[in-house]
């Protein structure tokens, strides 16, 4: 078969997408790869290694408000949703983890991605369990983030799926997800 014969997308493309979303130190980077890595076909998109693809001009958000930050938001999200189209299609579940506090944004999410059902799920082990983990890690912030809790219960208090995985191992974690998602992983 030549190169110009082989399909990139399959026949049978993956069930949706995952977004796995919370606060800093809630869990969605290492839960997202355990989740991904359950699946035989599947790619783990996490938006901070996007947002860290600008070379120059980029800028991270702040508590302060920085417009230009909140368009980079919008920006990665999409870029998010175009890898998570493109794997969906040639039979990868896109696993994204994203910091998703806001309504808007969650609405973003929802009207970018094309490829199936996007099955939301927020992990909440609360705002002094991420503080500790967020202590605990290589990845460290310089920024204390635990006040957008208060934010993302209010305005995604609506959700169907929350997790409190304060006590729960990475393992438990994504057994609690698959198990509220409906999502089977198939054998490898």
């Amino acid at each position: 078969m030549a190169w110009a014969d082989v399909p990139v997308d399959t026949g049978s493309p993956a069930v949706g997408a995952v977004l796995l979303t919370g606060i800093p130190g809630s869990g969605k980077s290492t839960v997202a790869a355990a989740l991904a890595a359950r699946f035989a076909a599947s790619a783990h998109i996490e938006v901070d290694a996007l947002q860290e693809l600008i070379v120059s001009g980029g800028r991270w958000p702040s508590p302060e408000g920085d417009e230009e930050a909140d368009r980079q938001i919008l920006l990665r999200a999409r870029n998010a949703c175009l890898l998570a189209d493109s794997f969906g299609a040639a039979g990868f579940l896109p696993v994204i983890d994203d910091v998703v506090v806001r309504r808007a944004h969650l609405d973003f999410y929802r009207a970018t991605l094309t490829g199936g059902p996007l099955h939301r799920v927020v992990l909440a082990p609360g705002a002094a369990k991420a503080m500790e983990r967020n202590l605990a890690r290589d990845k460290r912030l310089t920024t204390d983030w635990s006040f957008l809790e208060t934010a993302m219960r209010a305005e995604l208090a609506d959700e169907k799926i929350w997790i409190d995985s304060a006590e729960l191992t990475v393992a438990e974690t994504v057994d609690a997800v698959l198990s509220a998602t409906g999502l089977t992983p198939a054998p490898a």
